[in-house]
């Protein structure tokens, strides 16, 4: 007779304990596998968490600058709003709006206000700054808002004796919320102030 050269496997014979031990061993790493999942494993499921986190992380709307009482004084005309742009302002993740807007007239160039518009708590677009005070007697010819910065092209008039229809200078200036606040600088990055 030749001899095995593998051991006795004695073992080999199962017996019902051993089947239930190993059914519920796998029954816990089955479980255990089911609550490690990644969160993308309910993506198919309708009204799964993916739909929910990205209902939830949607940012609200930027500020409808309609119907917003500006800080303008005209004498009882209207104010209009001739140029607006929107962006994150300040890094919270939700967009602001910038608005250029002056008095409605029937000729000549009236000097702009340049305000930043946000959400209150309610919902309702409200100033919270002011970028360009009308007594600097300029207008917006452009804005825009990139990469949390304002930029806009500012209109102007080098003396009285120029017709408020045709403005003479120009100055190129920019905002960055910095510190809690906006900071202006021209277009070569000089400080110029802060709102």
């Amino acid at each position: 007779m030749q001899t095995s050269a593998v051991p006795d496997l004695a073992h080999t014979h199962a017996r019902p304990a051993h089947w239930l031990a190993t059914a519920t061993a796998m029954s816990a790493v089955v479980a255990l596998a089911g609550l490690l999942q990644p969160d993308h494993a309910g993506a198919g499921e309708s009204g799964g968490r993916e739909a929910a986190t990205a209902a939830a992380a949607a940012p609200a709307p930027a500020p409808d600058a309609t119907g917003v009482e500006l800080p303008l004084e005209c004498g009882g005309a209207p104010t209009v709003v001739v140029k607006q742009a929107t962006g994150d302002l300040d890094g919270d993740g939700g967009p602001e709006t910038v608005v250029a807007a002056r008095c409605e007239a029937g000729s000549g160039t009236p000097p702009s206000g340049i305000y930043v518009l946000a959400g209150s708590r309610a919902g309702e677009p409200r100033v919270v700054a002011t970028l360009l005070e009308p007594a600097r007697r300029q207008s917006a010819g452009e804005l825009a808002v990139r990469d949390g910065v304002v930029t806009a092209l500012l209109l102007g008039y080098s003396s009285p004796d120029v017709p408020r229809c045709c403005p003479d200078e120009r100055e190129a200036v920019k905002w960055q919320w910095i510190g809690g606040k906006f900071v202006e600088s021209g277009e070569d990055g000089d400080d110029t102030g802060s709102v």
